[in-house]
C-alpha cells in the first residue's frame, strides 16, 4: 500500500529566530538612565540600587551611572548602577 501523503501539510517551518538575551551591559560601563543592562527570562540577575525591571524581568537603569554586579548573602546576583561624582 505504498502510496503519497496527501498534498498541504509541510513539515518544515518550526526554527525560530534567537531572542536576543543575556548581559548588554558589563560591569564597570559607563550608562545613561533607560540604557537596558540585562535581557532575561526570570529573574537569573536581580534589580539592586537604581535599576527597574520591566514586566519581560529586563533590568535597566534609572539613573546615569557606573554598573556593577555583586553577589548577596543568600548566592543571587544583583545588578546596581553607582552615580559619577
Amino acid at each position: 500500500m505504498a502510496h503519497k501523503k496527501a498534498g498541504g501539510s509541510s513539515r518544515n517551518g518550526r526554527d525560530t529566530e534567537g531572542r536576543r538575551l543575556g548581559v548588554k551591559k558589563y560591569g564597570s560601563e559607563q550608562v545613561l538612565a533607560g540604557n537596558i543592562l540585562v535581557r532575561q527570562r526570570g529573574t537569573k540577575v536581580h534589580p539592586g540600587h537604581n535599576v527597574g525591571m520591566g514586566k519581560d524581568h529586563t533590568l535597566f537603569a534609572t539613573i546615569s551611572g557606573r554598573v556593577r554586579f555583586h553577589r548577596s548573602t543568600g548566592g543571587r546576583t544583583f545588578v546596581s548602577v553607582e552615580p559619577v561624582n
